[in-house]
């Protein structure tokens, strides 16, 4: 899940940005309300994590302008301003979640898990299909009851992959859903994680769609 940081605090943004990512969650950062809006109309990230604390726009008055553009992304607001008049007016904004500073990381990463189950066809945090169970949760896949040890980024694109049984998911989207902003992704990336999980899961488990990218077809 493509995760879109809005937060001023440089060494707040650079801590969550590697304790989310070490959760499976790909974290994509700008310190300003302004930043925020050119980044959203590029391309609407799967979750908006605001601070309403930012220099150029209050979070509330960014909210808003998201919402008025019609944008559809679910926001969750990470702020300190904890008092319960707080919390009211940024749900009544158009936040879909808030969770006042300081907070617990395990806790955080709960929260996105649940917009994440909301974003994709699973409905619980344990994934089947055919011989392959993958637990969200717990971060753990098993093929035919035994536990496979992956890689993070091997992890990522298969529950990505499985997220969206069913459906074919384009080279650039998975890779935008692997590698934040800045990092230098080779070009045959995508492929290498592809070859290597094939070699650890069923037979035909992930299959290519000539020309257009990968699915794992609903069992």
């Amino acid at each position: 899940m493509r995760i879109l940081l809005v937060e001023d605090d440089a060494s707040l943004a650079a801590g969550l940005q590697d304790a989310l990512g070490r959760e499976g969650f790909v974290v994509n950062h700008v310190a300003c309300g302004q930043q925020a809006l050119a980044a959203v109309r590029a391309e609407t990230p799967d979750i908006m994590v605001l601070d309403l604390g930012l220099p150029d726009i209050d979070g509330l008055q960014l909210l808003a302008q998201v919402r008025q553009r019609d944008e559809h992304v679910p926001v969750m607001v990470l702020t300190a301003r904890g008092g319960l008049d707080d919390k009211i007016a940024g749900l009544d904004s158009g936040a879909d979640d808030y969770l006042a500073k300081p907070f617990d990381m395990m806790e955080l990463a709960a929260r996105l898990r649940v917009f994440e189950r909301r974003l994709s066809s699973a409905v619980t945090s344990i994934i089947i299909i055919g011989e392959v169970e993958l637990d969200t949760s717990a971060h753990s896949v098993q093929v035919a009851g035994e536990k496979i040890d992956l890689p993070r980024r091997e992890y990522m694109l298969l529950k990505t992959l499985m997220e969206s049984a069913g459906k074919v998911l384009t080279r650039e989207s998975l890779e935008n859903r692997l590698y934040s902003w800045g990092e230098e992704v080779a070009s045959n990336a995508l492929e290498v994680h592809i070859h290597h999980l094939r070699k650890k899961l069923p037979d035909n488990h992930i299959k290519t769609v000539r020309g257009i990218g990968y699915t794992v077809a609903r069992k």
